[in-house]
C-alpha cells in the first residue's frame, strides 16, 4: 500500500545516508575483490553462489560492451539525473520511496565510479545453477535491483480499500 506522504528528497538525511552507504559498501567490496580474488577463478560459497572476479566493459550482462567508456559514463549519468528528477518530483511513497530511489542512485554512482576510474565495472558475485552461469554482478547491481523492486511494490502494489469505502 502506498504511503501518501512525500518521500524525503535526494538531499535529505535519509536519502544521502542510503546513497553514501551504498557507494561505500560497493566500493569497499570491489576493492577487496580486486585485492583478494584471482581474476577469472571461481570460488564456491553456496550451491548457487560463487566468488568470480571479472571486468565488465558494458552494462548488465555486458550489454553495450562495444560502446566504450565515455558513452556509458554519459548514459549512466543521464539516467541517474532522470532518477533524481523523478525522486524530487515524487509526492508519495514516504520513507520507502526514499530508500528505493537512493538505492538506485547509489548503485548507479558505484558503477559509474568504477567505469570512470577503470574503464570497466568490477563484478565478483557469480549466481549459478550447477554448471549453468546465470550472471556475475556486484553490490551496486544488487542496489540497482532492490531499489526498483521497492518502488514497484510501493507504487504498483494494489492499494487496500478502507473498510466502508468502495
Amino acid at each position: 500500500m502506498t504511503d501518501l506522504t512525500p518521500p524525503s528528497g535526494p538531499l535529505s538525511r535519509l536519502g544521502l545516508s542510503v546513497i553514501a552507504a551504498t557507494i561505500l559498501v560497493d566500493q569497499a567490496s570491489k576493492a577487496i575483490a580486486e585485492a583478494m580474488l584471482p581474476f577469472g577463478v571461481t570460488i564456491d560459497v553456496l550451491p548457487f553462489l560463487a566468488l568470480h572476479r571479472v571486468h565488465n566493459p558494458g552494462i548488465a550482462f555486458s550489454f553495450l560492451a562495444g560502446f566504450g567508456g565515455w558513452p556509458l559514463i554519459v548514459l549512466t549519468a543521464v539516467i541517474t539525473v532522470v532518477v533524481l528528477i523523478l525522486w524530487a518530483q515524487s509526492n508519495e511513497g514516504g520513507r520507502w520511496a526514499t530508500v528505493g530511489y537512493a538505492l538506485i542512485v547509489g548503485g548507479a554512482l558505484g558503477n559509474l565510479i568504477d567505469r570512470a576510474i577503470h574503464g570497466y565495472v568490477i563484478d565478483f558475485l557469480l549466481l549459478h545453477t550447477g554448471t549453468m552461469t546465470l550472471f556475475v554482478f556486484n553490490l551496486a547491481d544488487t542496489a540497482l535491483t532492490f531499489g526498483p523492486a521497492i518502488l514497484v511494490i510501493i507504487y504498483l502494489w494494489p492499494r487496500r480499500q478502507s473498510a466502508g469505502t468502495s
